[in-house]
């Protein structure tokens, strides 16, 4: 049973991922425990909002069942497709009915036009309009969610009805776009990485050939100028020749992860390095330290380098979940653990903060900041996780990735098993099993016994985050002293049942500070401790002082604490001197051996991904230092 990215055998891939059900993981762990939430209350409640926000009715007014006017954006047929997904994930680790699933790909095959064709916005009003406008239409984007959904459902319960239907839209593609066929391609990305997984499923070579084929047409002007002109949608220069990630931060990723599907079936290695070069232009100048993407409202989009302000951020959910798709199959491609912490670092910030502890409520968009007063009225904008959203895109996105979460955490090949996210599971790779017992990231300590240990040597490889400066390793309770190779630690041994490993990565609570050029927090820092980044909320200081007026002593140990939420990183604030409440004012320093402030508190700093779980209020992740005393 395969998992969401499959490379053929002949592929040039590092790393093979592991079958989707040899990785479970337990509910008792973060990771586990998530995945847990999403079965039991993400899934549900996006199936209620299909229900109530009129997507799956929009499907039926195509059959006749309804007479219902079309409902939600132009492309809601996606959030059912997304949901499809999920479901089929959720079905492969769990078992459980595919009703629902039968269901609907009975209505899909029934409103689907004889020529393969199937959008409910374009079947009825909008006939005529139907690819007339690649640009915003979203109809190749549309048909790519609809061949996902296919291929999980394929690989997890069978489902050939739904399979049908995908191939008839794809090789409606094809025969329309395909060589030979118009020069033309969607402005936004995702069909790519559908159509090579696809290809993955069936063997059909044509599907692979149309993803390169867009892949090599983008780049040359074909959608024109739009309102944001050629680089919103990255038709500004050939990808291939690319030197810097921009546009809307989603379609930036879908482009990439597309790009490296194709470039690990066709052996086109310059490709691989385009989408390597383009992501180290992402994480070198234009990531938040949450691991979120795109600091531009207005198309969503990438600023320049540097651009970071933490309170207009908008960090897309679905721009980091794009961020963690597209690290995976580098890691596959690659093998370079840069990709696995990348993986880790926004999996567990910019990721788990759009989802609420409850499962129901997300952010669409991710600010490291949120200031006293903040309208949260706009859902752009909320203050507080919603229930769903016009744009419905992130919580079905989020759902389909919590449900298939488990195949990013570990791959295999014949002789060793490598260890990428760590949370409490069970991991089995052929003759080979493990049991892996942590706390992590609350704890430093991963436990792994091996339950199976085949014949012959080989090799685990445990990967050792970059943030990591001390990292120690024993076998049965002896120390190896094995270095860090390529970011991870590698024993080779004939193992046996037993057999205990345990690796200690050390997380002592730090300070970072961004860049300079960063300026909207120079003079501020940040709290972070292991993967995971914390902020500082409004319900944990006390009354009688400004929000944006504490300033963080940095002179002050930090120490790890407990909290009503999560292990927290307990830090000594101080109120900001008193100044004039003009909104200018000449520039004046503290006079010598004058205290920079009042009288310190002590208080925690909470996960970023669990703020607005509380009352609303402000946050903030950068924190401005309080001027040492002298």
């Amino acid at each position: 049973m395969e998992g969401p990215a499959a490379p053929t055998p002949s592929a040039l891939a590092a790393l093979r991922p592991l079958p989707l059900d040899a990785v479970r993981l337990d509910p008792g762990g973060l990771l586990g425990g998530w995945q847990e939430r999403n079965a039991s209350a993400t899934l549900p409640h996006c199936l209620d909002q299909l229900a109530a926000y009129g997507n799956l009715a929009n499907l039926r007014r195509v059959t006749g069942d309804s007479d219902a006017k079309f409902a939600g954006m132009w492309f809601a047929d996606t959030d059912v497709y997304k949901t499809l997904e999920a479901m089929a994930w959720e079905t492969g680790r769990s078992g459980g009915s595919t009703e629902w699933m039968t269901d609907i790909a009975a209505l899909l095959e029934k409103a689907q036009d004889a020529d393969g064709y199937l959008n409910s916005y374009y079947q009825l009003d909008h006939r005529d309009e139907q690819w007339s406008d690649l640009g915003f239409s979203h109809e190749m984007y549309t048909a790519g969610h609809l061949i996902q959904a296919a291929v999980a459902a394929a690989r997890t319960a069978g489902a050939p009805q739904l399979v049908t239907v995908a191939r008839r839209f794809a090789d409606l593609l094809v025969r329309r776009f395909g060589a030979g066929g118009e020069d033309l391609i969607d402005g936004h990305p995702e069909v790519e990485t559908a159509l090579v997984e696809l290809y993955r499923l069936t063997g059909h070579a044509p599907y692979l050939s149309l993803a390169e084929r867009f892949l090599t047409l983008r780049g040359h002007g074909l959608l024109g100028e739009g309102r944001f002109g050629p680089r919103y949608w990255q038709d500004h220069t050939p990808l291939i020749d690319a030197d810097e990630a921009t546009g809307h931060a989603v379609r930036q990723m879908y482009l990439l992860a597309g790009a490296v599907d194709v470039a690990v079936e066709t052996g086109k290695t310059a490709l691989l390095a385009a989408a390597e070069r383009l992501w180290e232009s992402a994480l070198a100048g234009k990531t938040y330290l949450t691991g979120g993407m795109g600091s531009r409202h207005k198309d969503e989009g990438f600023g320049d380098n540097y651009e970071l302000s933490p309170d207009r951020a908008y960090a897309e959910t679905c721009a980091a979940i794009g961020s963690f798709q597209l690290a995976w199959r580098l890691l596959l491609a690659t093998g370079k653990a840069r990709y696995a912490d990348e993986m880790e670092r926004v999996l567990y910030n910019g990721i788990a903060g759009s989802t609420a502890r409850d499962g129901r409520s997300f952010f669409y968009s991710n600010p490291l900041q949120l200031r006293t007063g903040h309208d949260g009225s706009h859902e752009d904008t909320p203050s507080q996780r919603l229930t769903w959203y016009s744009c419905a895109c992130c919580p079905p996105n989020l759902a389909r990735l919590m449900a298939s979460l488990q195949a990013y955490a570990a791959t295999g090949q014949e002789k060793g098993i490598q260890l990428h996210l760590y949370s409490a599971a069970t991991v089995t790779a052929g003759a080979y099993r493990l049991g892996v017992r942590t706390s992590y990231p609350w704890d430093e300590r991963i436990d792994i016994t091996v339950e199976a240990a085949g014949d012959g040597p080989w090799t685990l490889a445990l990967r050792v985050p970059a943030w990591c400066q001390d990292a120690r390793l024993t076998v049965n309770g002896s120390l190896v002293r094995a270095g860090v190779q390529e970011g991870y630690l590698r024993i080779t041994r004939s193992w046996k049942a037993g057999d205990v490993v345990t690796l200690l990565l050390a997380m002592p609570a730090r300070l970072v500070a961004a860049h300079p050029r960063v300026d909207a927090v120079r003079a501020s820092a940040a709290l972070t401790r292991g993967p995971v980044v914390y902020c500082l909320e409004h319900a944990d200081l006390p009354a009688g002082v400004e929000f944006e007026d504490w300033e963080l002593d940095a002179s002050a140990p930090l120490s790890v604490g407990e909290h009503e939420l999560a292990p927290a990183i307990h830090a000594s604030f101080r109120p900001r001197p008193e100044s004039s409440d003009a909104l200018y004012q000449p520039l004046a320093a503290h006079p010598a051996g004058e205290t920079a402030g009042e009288t310190a508190v002590t208080a925690p700093a909470i996960p970023y991904f669990l703020w607005a779980n509380r009352a609303p209020g402000p946050m903030r992740v950068w924190i401005p230092l309080a001027a040492r005393e002298t």
